[in-house]
Protein backbone atom coordinates (compact mmCIF):
# COMPACT_ATOMS: atom_id res chain seq x y z
CA UNK A 1 0.00 0.00 0.00
CA UNK A 2 1.18 3.60 -0.72
CA UNK A 3 0.33 6.08 1.62
CA UNK A 4 0.93 9.65 -0.05
CA UNK A 5 0.39 12.91 1.86
CA UNK A 6 1.03 13.72 5.50
CA UNK A 7 -0.54 11.46 8.21
CA UNK A 8 1.26 9.23 11.15
CA UNK A 9 1.97 5.61 9.45
CA UNK A 10 0.93 4.65 13.86
CA UNK A 11 -2.63 5.57 12.86
CA UNK A 12 -3.05 4.81 9.73
CA UNK A 13 -5.73 2.74 6.94
CA UNK A 14 -4.20 -0.12 9.05
CA UNK A 15 -5.29 1.44 12.65
CA UNK A 16 -9.31 1.41 10.96
CA UNK A 17 -9.01 -2.64 9.68
CA UNK A 18 -8.51 -0.70 6.38
CA UNK A 19 -6.52 -3.32 4.32
CA UNK A 20 -4.11 -4.01 0.91
CA UNK A 21 -5.29 -0.67 -0.26
CA UNK A 22 -3.77 0.25 -3.86
CA UNK A 23 -2.94 3.82 -2.32
CA UNK A 24 -4.22 6.47 0.35
CA UNK A 25 -3.84 9.76 -0.39
CA UNK A 26 -3.66 11.59 2.89
CA UNK A 27 -4.67 15.38 3.64
CA UNK A 28 -4.77 16.49 0.67
CA UNK A 29 -5.27 20.17 0.18
CA UNK A 30 -7.50 22.00 -2.46
CA UNK A 31 -5.13 21.74 -5.57
CA UNK A 32 -4.40 17.99 -5.60
CA UNK A 33 -7.60 17.31 -4.76
CA UNK A 34 -9.23 18.98 -7.94
CA UNK A 35 -5.91 17.24 -10.00
CA UNK A 36 -7.64 13.91 -8.74
CA UNK A 37 -11.08 14.59 -9.17
CA UNK A 38 -10.77 16.15 -12.65
CA UNK A 39 -8.27 13.30 -13.80
CA UNK A 40 -10.59 10.19 -12.68
CA UNK A 41 -13.89 11.63 -14.36
CA UNK A 42 -15.57 12.31 -11.26
CA UNK A 43 -15.70 15.97 -11.88
CA UNK A 44 -15.94 19.46 -14.07
CA UNK A 45 -15.00 22.47 -13.87
CA UNK A 46 -17.39 25.65 -13.86
CA UNK A 47 -16.23 29.04 -15.33
CA UNK A 48 -14.80 30.65 -12.23
CA UNK A 49 -13.15 27.75 -10.83
CA UNK A 50 -15.75 25.44 -9.04
CA UNK A 51 -15.28 21.82 -9.38
CA UNK A 52 -18.92 20.53 -10.68
CA UNK A 53 -20.02 17.12 -9.50
CA UNK A 54 -23.04 14.76 -9.90
CA UNK A 55 -24.36 12.34 -7.66
CA UNK A 56 -26.26 10.11 -9.55
CA UNK A 57 -29.41 8.11 -8.21
CA UNK A 58 -29.08 10.05 -4.78
CA UNK A 59 -29.59 13.76 -4.93
CA UNK A 60 -30.37 13.99 -1.14
CA UNK A 61 -30.03 12.25 1.74
CA UNK A 62 -31.61 8.49 2.18
CA UNK A 63 -33.11 8.85 5.78
CA UNK A 64 -34.84 5.34 5.38
CA UNK A 65 -31.55 3.89 5.00
CA UNK A 66 -29.52 5.19 8.10
CA UNK A 67 -29.12 2.10 10.67
CA UNK A 68 -27.61 2.55 14.56
CA UNK A 69 -26.47 -0.02 16.16
CA UNK A 70 -28.63 -1.24 18.97
CA UNK A 71 -26.49 -2.84 22.03
CA UNK A 72 -25.86 -2.47 25.65
CA UNK A 73 -24.64 0.92 25.42
CA UNK A 74 -27.20 2.31 23.49
CA UNK A 75 -30.48 0.07 24.09
CA UNK A 76 -31.76 2.57 26.94
CA UNK A 77 -29.98 5.61 25.20
CA UNK A 78 -31.28 5.69 21.89
CA UNK A 79 -34.64 6.84 20.32
CA UNK A 80 -35.93 3.66 18.71
CA UNK A 81 -39.02 5.08 17.16
CA UNK A 82 -37.35 7.24 15.31
CA UNK A 83 -33.90 5.29 14.51
CA UNK A 84 -33.52 2.19 12.53
CA UNK A 85 -31.79 -0.50 14.49
CA UNK A 86 -28.99 -3.35 13.41
CA UNK A 87 -27.33 -6.15 15.52
CA UNK A 88 -23.83 -5.46 16.33
CA UNK A 89 -23.42 -8.89 14.21
CA UNK A 90 -25.08 -7.39 11.14
CA UNK A 91 -22.82 -4.11 11.46
CA UNK A 92 -19.41 -6.37 11.91
CA UNK A 93 -20.60 -8.04 8.68
CA UNK A 94 -21.07 -4.91 6.76
CA UNK A 95 -18.05 -3.75 8.18
CA UNK A 96 -15.92 -6.83 7.00
CA UNK A 97 -17.69 -6.75 3.65
CA UNK A 98 -16.80 -2.99 3.14
CA UNK A 99 -13.10 -3.32 3.95
CA UNK A 100 -12.94 -6.63 1.60
CA UNK A 101 -14.74 -3.92 -1.07
CA UNK A 102 -11.95 -1.09 -0.47
CA UNK A 103 -9.29 -3.74 -1.05
CA UNK A 104 -7.22 -2.64 -4.45
CA UNK A 105 -8.56 0.79 -4.29
CA UNK A 106 -7.34 4.43 -3.67
CA UNK A 107 -8.95 6.08 -0.98
CA UNK A 108 -8.28 9.50 0.50
CA UNK A 109 -8.23 10.39 4.03
CA UNK A 110 -9.30 13.90 5.70
CA UNK A 111 -8.46 14.13 9.59
CA UNK A 112 -10.50 17.26 10.47
CA UNK A 113 -12.55 18.39 13.88
CA UNK A 114 -16.82 18.50 14.47
CA UNK A 115 -16.76 21.65 16.72
CA UNK A 116 -15.30 25.08 16.91
CA UNK A 117 -14.99 24.70 20.91
CA UNK A 118 -11.78 22.90 21.59
CA UNK A 119 -13.78 20.89 24.80
CA UNK A 120 -16.32 19.87 22.84
CA UNK A 121 -15.06 19.01 19.21
CA UNK A 122 -14.72 15.55 17.75
CA UNK A 123 -11.28 14.74 16.14
CA UNK A 124 -13.35 12.86 13.13
CA UNK A 125 -11.16 10.94 10.22
CA UNK A 126 -12.96 10.47 6.72
CA UNK A 127 -12.04 7.55 4.38
CA UNK A 128 -13.48 8.24 0.64
CA UNK A 129 -13.48 6.83 -2.59
CA UNK A 130 -14.34 9.86 -4.50
CA UNK A 131 -11.70 12.85 -4.68
CA UNK A 132 -14.53 15.14 -4.59
CA UNK A 133 -15.89 13.52 -1.34
CA UNK A 134 -12.77 14.15 0.37
CA UNK A 135 -12.67 17.68 -0.92
CA UNK A 136 -16.51 18.36 0.01
CA UNK A 137 -15.85 16.90 3.41
CA UNK A 138 -12.56 18.99 3.89
CA UNK A 139 -14.62 22.36 3.11
CA UNK A 140 -17.44 21.44 5.95
CA UNK A 141 -15.54 20.44 8.50
CA UNK A 142 -13.40 22.27 10.50
CA UNK A 143 -9.53 21.77 9.21
CA UNK A 144 -6.84 21.78 11.90
CA UNK A 145 -2.91 23.12 11.52
CA UNK A 146 -1.60 20.94 9.08
CA UNK A 147 1.51 20.66 11.86
CA UNK A 148 -0.66 18.72 13.99
CA UNK A 149 -1.75 16.54 12.01
CA UNK A 150 0.93 13.88 12.55
CA UNK A 151 -0.20 12.91 15.39
CA UNK A 152 -3.97 13.25 14.71
CA UNK A 153 -5.36 10.19 17.04
CA UNK A 154 -9.24 10.09 15.75
CA UNK A 155 -12.44 9.62 17.77
CA UNK A 156 -14.74 9.02 14.79
CA UNK A 157 -14.31 7.34 11.60
CA UNK A 158 -16.37 7.62 8.64
CA UNK A 159 -15.70 5.29 5.81
CA UNK A 160 -17.79 6.28 2.78
CA UNK A 161 -17.83 4.47 -0.49
CA UNK A 162 -20.70 5.10 -2.63
CA UNK A 163 -19.69 1.95 -5.27
CA UNK A 164 -20.49 -0.15 -2.45
CA UNK A 165 -23.99 -1.85 -2.81
CA UNK A 166 -25.38 -3.62 0.62
CA UNK A 167 -27.38 -6.89 1.01
CA UNK A 168 -30.41 -5.78 2.97
CA UNK A 169 -30.23 -10.25 3.87
CA UNK A 170 -26.80 -10.21 4.70
CA UNK A 171 -26.71 -6.32 6.54
CA UNK A 172 -30.09 -5.88 8.14
CA UNK A 173 -30.83 -2.61 6.12
CA UNK A 174 -33.46 -2.51 3.56
CA UNK A 175 -32.32 -1.38 0.31
CA UNK A 176 -28.25 -1.24 -1.67
CA UNK A 177 -27.88 2.02 -0.08
CA UNK A 178 -26.45 1.85 4.04
CA UNK A 179 -25.75 4.46 6.34
CA UNK A 180 -24.72 2.69 9.25
CA UNK A 181 -23.24 4.27 12.53
CA UNK A 182 -21.93 2.36 15.75
CA UNK A 183 -21.80 4.47 18.98
CA UNK A 184 -19.50 2.06 21.12
CA UNK A 185 -16.90 1.90 18.46
CA UNK A 186 -17.05 5.30 16.80
CA UNK A 187 -17.66 4.16 13.25
CA UNK A 188 -19.60 5.35 10.48
CA UNK A 189 -20.14 3.42 7.36
CA UNK A 190 -21.84 4.81 4.03
CA UNK A 191 -22.16 2.56 1.18
CA UNK A 192 -24.90 2.83 -1.97
CA UNK A 193 -24.90 7.06 -2.14
CA UNK A 194 -22.82 9.47 -3.71
CA UNK A 195 -24.84 12.22 -1.90
CA UNK A 196 -21.77 13.77 -0.32
CA UNK A 197 -23.91 15.61 2.30
CA UNK A 198 -24.15 12.14 4.56
CA UNK A 199 -20.93 12.55 5.81
CA UNK A 200 -21.61 15.68 7.15
CA UNK A 201 -24.54 14.89 9.01
CA UNK A 202 -22.73 11.54 10.42
CA UNK A 203 -20.86 13.86 12.19
CA UNK A 204 -23.81 16.17 13.37
CA UNK A 205 -25.31 12.80 14.05
CA UNK A 206 -22.38 11.66 16.17
CA UNK A 207 -21.86 14.50 18.60
CA UNK A 208 -25.88 14.51 18.62
CA UNK A 209 -25.60 11.15 20.49
CA UNK A 210 -22.49 12.73 22.46
CA UNK A 211 -22.92 15.68 23.75
CA UNK A 212 -26.41 16.15 25.57
CA UNK A 213 -24.29 13.39 28.07
CA UNK A 214 -22.34 16.74 29.14
CA UNK A 215 -24.71 18.97 29.43
CA UNK A 216 -24.34 20.57 25.64
CA UNK A 217 -27.15 21.36 23.25
CA UNK A 218 -26.80 20.07 20.27
CA UNK A 219 -28.65 21.87 17.69
CA UNK A 220 -29.81 21.53 13.98
CA UNK A 221 -29.45 25.59 13.26
CA UNK A 222 -27.25 28.39 12.10
CA UNK A 223 -26.57 31.03 13.91
CA UNK A 224 -24.96 35.07 13.21
CA UNK A 225 -23.80 37.87 15.29
CA UNK A 226 -24.47 41.78 15.66
CA UNK A 227 -21.05 43.68 14.49
CA UNK A 228 -22.10 46.13 17.25
CA UNK A 229 -20.21 46.55 21.07
CA UNK A 230 -23.16 43.73 22.25
CA UNK A 231 -21.88 41.26 19.66
CA UNK A 232 -25.13 39.59 20.47
CA UNK A 233 -26.00 36.03 18.57
CA UNK A 234 -29.05 34.53 16.91
CA UNK A 235 -29.88 31.09 16.51
CA UNK A 236 -31.94 29.71 13.42
CA UNK A 237 -33.90 26.19 13.94
CA UNK A 238 -35.24 24.76 10.41
CA UNK A 239 -34.88 22.16 8.87
CA UNK A 240 -33.16 22.52 4.96
CA UNK A 241 -35.17 24.82 2.34
CA UNK A 242 -36.67 26.95 5.26
CA UNK A 243 -34.36 29.44 4.95
CA UNK A 244 -31.26 28.93 7.34
CA UNK A 245 -28.20 29.24 5.12
CA UNK A 246 -30.18 32.39 3.39
CA UNK A 247 -31.21 34.42 6.12
CA UNK A 248 -28.12 33.65 8.34
CA UNK A 249 -26.18 35.44 6.06
CA UNK A 250 -26.70 39.30 6.27
CA UNK A 251 -24.25 41.67 5.46
CA UNK A 252 -24.76 43.63 8.81
CA UNK A 253 -24.00 40.64 11.26
CA UNK A 254 -21.41 38.24 11.44
CA UNK A 255 -21.82 34.87 10.15
CA UNK A 256 -21.09 31.81 12.58
CA UNK A 257 -22.08 28.98 10.58
CA UNK A 258 -25.15 27.76 8.68
CA UNK A 259 -26.16 24.84 9.56
CA UNK A 260 -25.16 23.00 12.74
CA UNK A 261 -24.17 24.38 16.35
CA UNK A 262 -23.46 23.24 20.01
CA UNK A 263 -24.87 25.61 23.17
CA UNK A 264 -22.50 25.08 26.27
CA UNK A 265 -21.93 26.71 29.23
CA UNK A 266 -19.55 29.08 27.51
CA UNK A 267 -21.99 30.38 24.54
CA UNK A 268 -22.31 28.71 21.47
CA UNK A 269 -19.93 26.91 18.36
CA UNK A 270 -20.09 25.91 15.32
CA UNK A 271 -19.61 22.49 14.41
CA UNK A 272 -18.28 22.94 11.11
CA UNK A 273 -15.77 24.71 8.61
CA UNK A 274 -18.25 25.30 5.76
CA UNK A 275 -21.67 25.89 4.76
CA UNK A 276 -23.73 23.99 2.44
CA UNK A 277 -26.18 26.26 0.42
CA UNK A 278 -29.04 25.48 -1.96
CA UNK A 279 -28.41 27.28 -5.26
CA UNK A 280 -31.41 26.94 -6.94
CA UNK A 281 -32.92 29.46 -8.52
CA UNK A 282 -29.73 31.40 -7.08
CA UNK A 283 -29.69 34.69 -7.68
CA UNK A 284 -26.56 36.95 -7.66
CA UNK A 285 -28.45 39.62 -6.50
CA UNK A 286 -30.55 38.05 -3.46
CA UNK A 287 -27.80 36.31 -2.04
CA UNK A 288 -24.42 38.37 -3.56
CA UNK A 289 -22.84 36.58 -0.76
CA UNK A 290 -23.70 32.56 -1.48
CA UNK A 291 -23.68 33.69 -5.20
CA UNK A 292 -20.21 35.12 -5.51
CA UNK A 293 -18.92 31.50 -3.74
CA UNK A 294 -20.18 29.94 -6.92
CA UNK A 295 -17.21 31.61 -8.70
CA UNK A 296 -14.19 30.34 -6.39
CA UNK A 297 -12.14 28.28 -6.42
CA UNK A 298 -12.05 25.57 -4.24
CA UNK A 299 -16.37 25.35 -4.00
CA UNK A 300 -17.72 22.29 -5.00
CA UNK A 301 -21.17 22.37 -6.69
CA UNK A 302 -23.48 19.19 -6.44
CA UNK A 303 -25.47 18.41 -9.49
CA UNK A 304 -25.40 21.74 -10.50
CA UNK A 305 -26.15 21.91 -14.61
CA UNK A 306 -23.68 23.63 -16.50
CA UNK A 307 -23.28 24.88 -20.29
CA UNK A 308 -21.14 22.36 -22.43
CA UNK A 309 -19.35 25.08 -23.97
CA UNK A 310 -18.91 27.94 -21.59
CA UNK A 311 -19.08 26.30 -18.55
CA UNK A 312 -21.47 28.67 -17.17
CA UNK A 313 -23.82 27.53 -14.40
CA UNK A 314 -27.57 27.59 -14.46
CA UNK A 315 -29.13 27.62 -11.52
CA UNK A 316 -32.57 28.04 -12.65
CA UNK A 317 -32.23 24.15 -14.27
CA UNK A 318 -34.04 22.08 -12.32
CA UNK A 319 -33.40 18.64 -14.58
CA UNK A 320 -31.09 16.65 -12.25
CA UNK A 321 -33.13 18.01 -9.00
CA UNK A 322 -34.41 20.77 -7.09
CA UNK A 323 -31.97 19.98 -4.31
CA UNK A 324 -28.53 21.59 -6.00
CA UNK A 325 -25.61 22.97 -3.85
CA UNK A 326 -22.62 24.68 -3.29
CA UNK A 327 -20.23 23.47 -0.50
CA UNK A 328 -17.80 25.87 0.30
CA UNK A 329 -15.23 26.86 3.20
CA UNK A 330 -16.58 29.52 5.85
CA UNK A 331 -14.16 32.25 4.86
CA UNK A 332 -15.43 32.73 1.41
CA UNK A 333 -18.08 34.73 2.90
CA UNK A 334 -16.60 37.96 3.62
CA UNK A 335 -18.52 38.30 7.40
CA UNK A 336 -17.63 35.21 8.46
CA UNK A 337 -16.65 34.59 11.93
CA UNK A 338 -12.62 33.59 12.16
CA UNK A 339 -13.16 31.93 15.94
CA UNK A 340 -16.22 29.81 15.41
CA UNK A 341 -17.24 30.99 18.88
CA UNK A 342 -19.86 33.63 20.26
CA UNK A 343 -21.87 34.04 23.16
CA UNK A 344 -25.03 33.10 24.61
CA UNK A 345 -27.64 33.99 21.80
CA UNK A 346 -30.08 36.83 22.32
CA UNK A 347 -32.78 35.78 19.83
CA UNK A 348 -34.07 32.37 18.62
CA UNK A 349 -35.86 31.93 15.39
CA UNK A 350 -37.37 28.97 14.44
CA UNK A 351 -38.15 28.81 10.54
CA UNK A 352 -41.19 27.16 9.23
CA UNK A 353 -42.11 26.48 5.93
CA UNK A 354 -45.81 26.45 6.27
CA UNK A 355 -46.87 25.00 2.98
CA UNK A 356 -51.07 25.36 4.16
CA UNK A 357 -50.23 29.58 4.10
CA UNK A 358 -52.37 30.32 7.14
CA UNK A 359 -49.29 31.07 9.98
CA UNK A 360 -48.29 34.08 10.27
CA UNK A 361 -44.95 35.55 8.75
CA UNK A 362 -43.72 36.07 12.42
CA UNK A 363 -44.88 35.36 16.02
CA UNK A 364 -43.61 35.64 19.68
CA UNK A 365 -42.86 32.70 21.80
CA UNK A 366 -43.06 31.92 25.53
CA UNK A 367 -40.64 29.53 26.64
CA UNK A 368 -43.40 26.62 27.00
CA UNK A 369 -44.65 27.60 23.28
CA UNK A 370 -41.08 27.71 21.85
CA UNK A 371 -40.62 23.86 23.59
CA UNK A 372 -43.83 23.38 21.97
CA UNK A 373 -42.91 24.46 18.65
CA UNK A 374 -39.19 22.96 18.98
CA UNK A 375 -40.78 19.38 19.77
CA UNK A 376 -43.29 19.75 16.67
CA UNK A 377 -40.70 21.05 14.18
CA UNK A 378 -43.99 21.73 11.99
CA UNK A 379 -42.05 22.86 8.47
CA UNK A 380 -42.40 21.43 4.59
CA UNK A 381 -40.22 19.23 3.46
CA UNK A 382 -38.59 20.93 0.16
CA UNK A 383 -38.39 19.21 -2.83
CA UNK A 384 -35.08 17.19 -3.36
CA UNK A 385 -33.76 17.52 -0.13
CA UNK A 386 -34.34 13.46 0.07
CA UNK A 387 -34.45 10.84 -1.55
CA UNK A 388 -38.26 10.69 -3.99
CA UNK A 389 -39.09 14.38 -2.97
CA UNK A 390 -40.68 16.03 -5.82
CA UNK A 391 -42.76 18.48 -4.08
CA UNK A 392 -43.20 20.44 -0.71
CA UNK A 393 -44.86 18.10 2.16
CA UNK A 394 -45.82 19.41 5.19
CA UNK A 395 -44.20 17.33 8.26
CA UNK A 396 -43.08 17.44 11.63
CA UNK A 397 -40.13 17.22 12.00
CA UNK A 398 -39.14 17.27 15.71
CA UNK A 399 -35.78 19.60 16.93
CA UNK A 400 -35.98 20.80 13.19
CA UNK A 401 -34.10 18.06 12.70
CA UNK A 402 -35.69 14.32 13.61
CA UNK A 403 -33.39 12.16 10.90
CA UNK A 404 -30.43 13.07 12.84
CA UNK A 405 -31.54 12.90 16.64
CA UNK A 406 -30.15 9.63 17.95
CA UNK A 407 -31.44 10.34 21.42
CA UNK A 408 -35.29 11.50 22.27
CA UNK A 409 -36.33 14.82 21.86
CA UNK A 410 -38.15 15.50 25.53
CA UNK A 411 -33.48 15.30 26.03
CA UNK A 412 -32.69 18.22 23.18
CA UNK A 413 -35.96 20.06 24.22
CA UNK A 414 -35.35 20.12 28.31
CA UNK A 415 -31.64 21.53 27.50
CA UNK A 416 -33.09 23.99 25.17
CA UNK A 417 -36.26 25.22 27.33
CA UNK A 418 -33.49 25.63 30.60
CA UNK A 419 -31.00 27.65 28.58
CA UNK A 420 -33.73 30.07 26.84
CA UNK A 421 -34.66 30.44 30.99
CA UNK A 422 -31.36 30.82 32.35
CA UNK A 423 -30.53 33.51 29.49
CA UNK A 424 -34.08 35.27 28.91
CA UNK A 425 -33.69 34.78 25.29
CA UNK A 426 -36.15 36.10 23.02
CA UNK A 427 -38.11 33.53 20.50
CA UNK A 428 -39.88 33.86 17.61
CA UNK A 429 -41.63 31.71 15.18
CA UNK A 430 -41.22 32.39 11.39
CA UNK A 431 -43.20 31.39 8.21
CA UNK A 432 -41.05 31.64 5.10
CA UNK A 433 -43.39 29.09 3.42
CA UNK A 434 -46.67 30.24 1.89
CA UNK A 435 -49.01 32.90 2.17
CA UNK A 436 -52.13 33.71 0.44
CA UNK A 437 -52.90 29.93 0.33
CA UNK A 438 -51.25 26.89 0.57
CA UNK A 439 -48.47 25.18 -2.43
CA UNK A 440 -50.48 25.65 -5.55
CA UNK A 441 -52.66 28.49 -5.00
CA UNK A 442 -50.87 30.94 -2.83
CA UNK A 443 -46.66 32.51 -3.04
CA UNK A 444 -44.00 32.07 -1.07
CA UNK A 445 -43.86 34.74 1.79
CA UNK A 446 -41.83 37.28 0.08
CA UNK A 447 -38.01 37.27 1.51
CA UNK A 448 -37.93 41.49 1.69
CA UNK A 449 -40.61 41.17 4.18
CA UNK A 450 -39.30 38.24 6.27
CA UNK A 451 -36.07 40.12 6.44
CA UNK A 452 -37.30 43.15 7.39
CA UNK A 453 -39.49 41.43 10.39
CA UNK A 454 -35.91 39.69 10.93
CA UNK A 455 -34.15 43.06 12.04
CA UNK A 456 -37.09 44.37 13.76
CA UNK A 457 -36.51 41.27 15.75
CA UNK A 458 -33.43 41.21 16.08
CA UNK A 459 -32.64 44.60 17.21
CA UNK A 460 -35.35 44.69 19.68
CA UNK A 461 -37.62 47.14 18.31
CA UNK A 462 -40.48 44.38 17.34
CA UNK A 463 -40.73 43.43 20.95
CA UNK A 464 -42.24 47.21 21.33
CA UNK A 465 -45.21 47.04 18.99
CA UNK A 466 -48.91 45.97 19.63
CA UNK A 467 -49.70 42.28 19.48
CA UNK A 468 -52.48 40.60 19.21
CA UNK A 469 -53.16 36.92 20.16
CA UNK A 470 -53.79 34.32 17.12
CA UNK A 471 -57.33 32.64 17.19
CA UNK A 472 -55.81 28.89 15.72
CA UNK A 473 -52.52 29.16 17.41
CA UNK A 474 -52.64 31.20 20.65
CA UNK A 475 -49.28 33.41 19.98
CA UNK A 476 -48.88 36.45 19.46
CA UNK A 477 -48.35 37.94 16.35
CA UNK A 478 -47.47 41.94 15.98
CA UNK A 479 -50.27 43.97 14.34
CA UNK A 480 -48.22 46.35 12.61
CA UNK A 481 -44.68 46.51 11.56
CA UNK A 482 -42.74 50.16 9.36
CA UNK A 483 -42.17 48.84 6.11
CA UNK A 484 -44.21 45.40 5.99
CA UNK A 485 -47.97 45.53 4.52
CA UNK A 486 -50.87 45.34 7.53
CA UNK A 487 -52.80 42.17 5.76
CA UNK A 488 -49.36 40.00 5.32
CA UNK A 489 -49.51 39.90 9.32
CA UNK A 490 -52.62 38.84 9.08
CA UNK A 491 -53.13 35.83 7.65
CA UNK A 492 -56.80 35.37 6.93
CA UNK A 493 -56.61 38.68 4.93
CA UNK A 494 -54.52 37.58 2.12
CA UNK A 495 -56.61 34.69 1.75
CA UNK A 496 -60.03 35.30 -1.29
CA UNK A 497 -61.96 32.42 0.84
CA UNK A 498 -62.12 32.99 4.50
CA UNK A 499 -64.18 29.69 5.09
CA UNK A 500 -61.22 27.36 3.02
CA UNK A 501 -58.92 29.76 5.18
CA UNK A 502 -60.59 28.71 8.40
CA UNK A 503 -60.76 25.15 7.47
CA UNK A 504 -57.74 24.62 6.45
CA UNK A 505 -56.14 26.29 10.11
CA UNK A 506 -58.96 24.41 11.66
CA UNK A 507 -56.78 21.27 10.05
CA UNK A 508 -53.90 22.00 10.45
CA UNK A 509 -54.65 22.84 14.13
CA UNK A 510 -55.62 19.00 14.67
CA UNK A 511 -52.59 17.93 13.12
CA UNK A 512 -50.59 20.05 15.44
CA UNK A 513 -52.43 18.43 18.23
CA UNK A 514 -52.07 14.48 16.77
CA UNK A 515 -48.47 15.00 16.12
CA UNK A 516 -47.91 16.18 20.06
CA UNK A 517 -49.58 13.29 21.70
CA UNK A 518 -46.09 11.51 21.71
CA UNK A 519 -44.72 13.92 23.51
CA UNK A 520 -47.48 14.74 26.15
CA UNK A 521 -46.19 13.05 28.43
CA UNK A 522 -42.52 13.72 28.53
CA UNK A 523 -43.01 17.34 29.06
CA UNK A 524 -44.81 19.71 31.87
CA UNK A 525 -48.55 21.65 31.81
CA UNK A 526 -47.27 24.64 30.63
CA UNK A 527 -45.93 23.23 27.63
CA UNK A 528 -48.98 21.10 26.84
CA UNK A 529 -50.91 24.37 27.42
CA UNK A 530 -49.13 25.94 24.70
CA UNK A 531 -50.96 23.65 22.37
CA UNK A 532 -52.95 25.48 19.81
CA UNK A 533 -56.62 24.65 20.96
CA UNK A 534 -59.75 24.29 19.65
CA UNK A 535 -61.47 26.08 22.47
CA UNK A 536 -59.49 29.02 21.49
CA UNK A 537 -60.73 28.94 18.18
CA UNK A 538 -64.22 28.90 19.20
CA UNK A 539 -63.80 32.04 21.20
Amino acid sequence: MTNIGLFNSGHGAEASGLRQLKAVHWNLEVPRLYEEALRRNEAELAQGGALVATTGSHTGRSPKDKFVVRDEGTENEVWWENNGAITPEQFETLYQDFLSHAEGRELFAQDLHGGADPCHRVKARVFTELAWHSLFIRNLLIRPERETLSDFVPELTIIDLPSFEAQPHRHGCRSKTVIAIDFSRRLVLIGGSAYAGEMKKSVFTYLNYRLPKVGVMPMHCSANVALDEAGQSALFFGLSGTGKTTLSNDSSRMLLGDDEHGWSPDGIFNFEGGCYAKTIRLSRNAEPEIYATTERFGTVMENVVIDPETRVPDFDDASRTENTRCAYPLDFIANASTTGRAAHPKNIVMLTCDAFGVMPPIARLTGAEAMYHFLSGYTAKVAGTERGLTAPEATFSTCFGAPFMPRHPSVYGNLLRDLIAKHAVDCWLVNTGWTGGGVGTGRRMPIRVTRRLLTAALDGSLSQVEFRRDPYFGFQVPVSVPGVEAQVLSPVETWTNKVAFAETATRLVAMFQENFKRFAEHVDADVRAAEPSAQAIAA
